[in-house]
């Protein structure tokens, strides 16, 4: 009775298995049938800006400015950014204007539209020392993506400033200016007291001449041993500063390594 019932069940497990392995067969064999593509709809094409402003649409972008702070501002930066150019007066007006959201958001607006004549103005932000920092630093910022022939006093203004964080976007920045006024000016930040700032500057210097100086240990150095080994850099630079020019270069720099190690 016994082995009577083992055969059952090896039979009926025989035929379940059978049926599965069938029932896989026929779907293996199935062929693929991609589903159905939308019809593509092209979008509609923004509505270029006007050549010239009249003069509601000169008092529209007067009533934007105040809107660059609140609900409204991506709004609002949108509207100056279709405007393009025309916005500029009115951007470089919002730069004065009380409220360090509004002044912000300005200069970020001003690099979107991407116009060179903005630069002066962020420029005179990025130098006032009564200023936010957060304000200053992007204000640097924009200015050096627009036009970074133009930013060194800023650059030079900023790497002496009582403020670490403005003395550090400072020789970052200089890292996207190809003159070679801003290489002394990298240098006198390697001995700076803030050990991020030096090697913020140290980093600047090397992607703008390949100079990486000796081998030190920045992670534990002292301002007085940053002081000592700025000197290695001031003395490369008496011997190798006639191989540099002027003559304003692609704002592009190339990137240092992930792992560039030269400390």
């Amino acid at each position: 009775m016994i082995q009577q019932l083992t055969r059952q069940i090896q039979f009926f497990f025989c035929l379940a298995l059978m049926l599965f392995l069938g029932n896989g067969l026929v779907l293996a064999q199935m062929p693929f049938e991609p589903p159905q593509q939308p019809d593509f709809i092209p979008g509609e094409e923004a509505t270029p800006a006007p050549e010239q402003l009249t003069e509601e649409e000169q008092k529209r972008l007067e009533s934007l400015v105040p809107l660059l702070a609140g609900n409204q501002e991506l709004w609002a930066i949108g509207e100056f950014v279709h405007f393009g150019s025309h916005s500029v007066p009115h951007l470089i007006k919002a730069l004065k204007m009380p409220g360090s959201r509004i002044r912000f958001n300005a200069a970020e607006t001003l690099s979107m539209i991407k116009d060179p004549s903005a630069v002066p103005a962020l420029v005179e932000v990025a130098l006032q020392t009564d200023e936010e920092s957060k304000v200053r630093s992007h204000a640097l910022r924009v200015a050096t993506r627009l036009d970074p022939n133009q930013v060194i006093p800023a650059i030079k203004g900023m790497a002496t400033d009582p403020n670490s964080t403005i003395r550090n976007t400072a020789v970052f920045e200089a890292r996207y200016v190809h003159r070679k006024e801003v290489l002394p000016i990298i240098i006198g930040v390697i001995p700076d007291p803030e050990q991020y700032v030096s090697i913020t500057a140290r980093d600047s210097f090397w992607i703008l001449t390949r100079f990486s100086g000796p081998i030190h240990n920045w992670e534990i150095s002292t301002p007085e041993k940053r002081k000592e080994w700025a000197k290695e850099w001031w003395a490369w630079w008496e011997k190798n500063k006639d191989r540099f020019d002027s003559r304003p270069a692609p704002a592009a720099s190339p990137e240092p390594p992930a792992n560039l190690d030269v400390s």
